[in-house]
C-alpha cells in the first residue's frame, strides 16, 4: 500500500510540475502587458577633467615655449605620466617630470651624441651613469629614467609648492637652472590631456 501510494504522490506531482512548466509561461505571457520597447541610448561618463590649478600653483615664470610633438615624443609624455601614476605622485610631479624632460631632450629619449653628448648624459632627463643615475640600459628606458627622477624630486621638501624651475633644478643640477620655467605651459596642458586618458 505504501509502494502504490508513494506512487500516486508522485504521480500527481509529476503531472503538477508538468502543468506548471507546459502552462506556465503561456499564461504568465497572456498576463504580461505589452512595453513599446524603444532603443536606449548609451551614455559615455567622461574622466573627471585635471584641476589646472593644481599642475601651475605658482603661474607661470618668464618667456614661454613650445614644440609641436610627434608620436615618439607623445610616447614618452604617457610613459612619463604611467611611472609618475605607478610612484604613486600626482599631476604636480607629472608636470614638473615633463618640464624638466623637455629642457634636457625635447622628450626624446637620447643614446650617446658621440661628440655632440654633454659628458655621459642620456635620455629622457639627460642623466649620467657618472653620476650615480643608473646604467645607460636603465637611463634610457622611460619607466626608470622617470622613477629615478620623481625618487630625486620626492626628497626635495616643499617641492609641491615652489617653482617649477626650482624643484627640477634642485634634482637635476643644471648649468642654466632657469630654463626649465619655460616648458611649464605646455607640460601642464599634456598633463592635462593625457592624465586620465
Amino acid at each position: 500500500m505504501n509502494t502504490i501510494m508513494r506512487k500516486s504522490v508522485l504521480g500527481i506531482a509529476g503531472l503538477a510540475f508538468a502543468g506548471g512548466v507546459i502552462g506556465g509561461p503561456v499564461a504568465a505571457h497572456a498576463a504580461t502587458p505589452t512595453i513599446d520597447a524603444k532603443p536606449v541610448a548609451v551614455v559615455h561618463v567622461d574622466k573627471p577633467a585635471v584641476d589646472k590649478g593644481k599642475l601651475m600653483p605658482n603661474g607661470t615664470h618668464g618667456t614661454q615655449s613650445r614644440i609641436n610633438l610627434n608620436d615618439e615624443q607623445t610616447a614618452n609624455v604617457k610613459a612619463i605620466i604611467a611611472a609618475t601614476k605607478k610612484s604613486d605622485m600626482n599631476e604636480r610631479a607629472a608636470v614638473i617630470s615633463i618640464a624638466t624632460s623637455l629642457q634636457e631632450s625635447k622628450l626624446h629619449n637620447l643614446g650617446h651624441l658621440g661628440d655632440a653628448n654633454d659628458h655621459d648624459s642620456l635620455g629622457l632627463f639627460q642623466q649620467r651613469p657618472t653620476s650615480g643615475w643608473g646604467t645607460p640600459e636603465q637611463i634610457t628606458d622611460p619607466q626608470y629614467s622617470t622613477t629615478a627622477f620623481l625618487k630625486g624630486l620626492k626628497q626635495v621638501d616643499g617641492w609641491q609648492d615652489m617653482p617649477l624651475t626650482d624643484a627640477a633644478q634642485t634634482v637635476q643640477v643644471s648649468a642654466y637652472p632657469d630654463a626649465y620655467a619655460q616648458w611649464e605651459q605646455q607640460a601642464a596642458d599634456l598633463v592635462a590631456q593625457y592624465w586620465n586618458s
